[in-house]
C-alpha cells in the first residue's frame, strides 16, 4: 500500500514557474513507476511525466506538450517526487496528480493522490 499527498499547485501568472512535490509513504517506494497527471475542466486526465525505476535506469517521458518546459525528478531515500515546471502556459492549467504503479503479467498496484490544483492565468 502506498500513501500519495501532493503540494506545491497554485495561481501563476504565465511565463511562471511550480515545482510541485508527491510525498509517498509505505513500503518499497522505489519499485514503483512514479508519473504525474493532469486533468483540465472538462478534459480526460493525461500523462504529463513520468520516471522509472532506478533499478530500470530511471528513464524519463513527457507529454509532448510539456517537453523541454517540465522536469520530473524522484528521491527514493526521501520517497519523493518532484515536478519542475517553467515556462507555464494557461493551457497547463488543471488539477496535477500523483501516481505510482507497479504491474506484471497478472497484477497490478495503481495508487493516487488527491491533486493539486494549478491555475496558470494573468
Amino acid at each position: 500500500q502506498v500513501q500519495l499527498v501532493e503540494s506545491g499547485g497554485g495561481l501563476v501568472q504565465p511565463g511562471g514557474s511550480l515545482r510541485l512535490s508527491c510525498a509517498a509513504s509505505g513500503t518499497n517506494f522505489g519499485i514503483y513507476l512514479m508519473g504525474w497527471y493532469r486533468q483540465a475542466p472538462g478534459k480526460e486526465r493525461e500523462l504529463v511525466a513520468d520516471i522509472a525505476t532506478r533499478a530500470s535506469g530511471g528513464s524519463t517521458k513527457y507529454a509532448d506538450s510539456v517537453k523541454g518546459r517540465f522536469t520530473i525528478s524522484r528521491d527514493d531515500v526521501k520517497n519523493m517526487v518532484y515536478l519542475q515546471m517553467n515556462s507555464l502556459k494557461p493551457e497547463d492549467t488543471g488539477v496535477y496528480y500523483c501516481n505510482a504503479f507497479f504491474g506484471g503479467d497478472d497484477y497490478e498496484y495503481d495508487y493516487w493522490g488527491q491533486g493539486t490544483q494549478v491555475t496558470v492565468s494573468s
